[in-house]
């Protein structure tokens, strides 16, 4: 039976382009090992130039656009634990994802929204490991107006 590809083969066939690992704009880090853990500080959509994705879900973004700003925060988190742990074959699998969309009081889809970052996710790590406990929650801003932010805890392999 033939061996099913690697987190990082799977990656490297999607031949996405990651933005730049964010450097800390405040007192964090990005990314924290804690035993068989590593913790990723919030995210936001840093586009491949190193400029956020910003704007408003439900005024300056519909739905789909939220997306696709999940996902590149998606992107970030990816371009972060490259940085961090040098492979994504170091990670077992996704545990936690917390989602926080910028969004107009009436918009109700943050689910819908944090979707582009999950299913990434997924497509890396495959269902077994790719799909952890989330939570998806609007907010009425976030730093720099940026459209979305997520952290994330995810398990070590080995």
């Amino acid at each position: 039976m033939p061996s099913q590809p690697s987190p990082q083969q799977r990656f490297e066939a999607l031949s996405l382009q990651l933005p730049p690992a964010p450097k800390p704009i405040g007192v964090y880090k990005p990314a924290l090992v804690v035993d068989r853990f590593v913790h990723l500080s919030g995210h936001g959509p840093l586009l491949p130039d190193g400029t956020l994705l910003r704007g408003c879900v439900g005024r300056d973004l519909d739905a789909d656009g939220g997306k696709r700003a999940a996902r590149q925060v998606g992107l970030t988190m990816l371009a972060t634990l490259l940085e961090s742990l040098g492979s994504l074959d170091r990670v077992r699998r996704v545990i936690r994802v917390l989602g926080m969309v910028n969004c107009t009081s009436d918009f109700v889809k943050q689910p819908f929204v944090i979707n582009g970052a999950s299913e990434l996710i997924a497509e890396i790590w495959g269902p077994e490991h790719g799909i952890g406990v989330r939570s998806a929650v609007g907010v009425a801003s976030l730093p720099d107006g940026m459209a979305v932010e997520i952290e994330a805890v995810f398990e070590l392999a080995g």
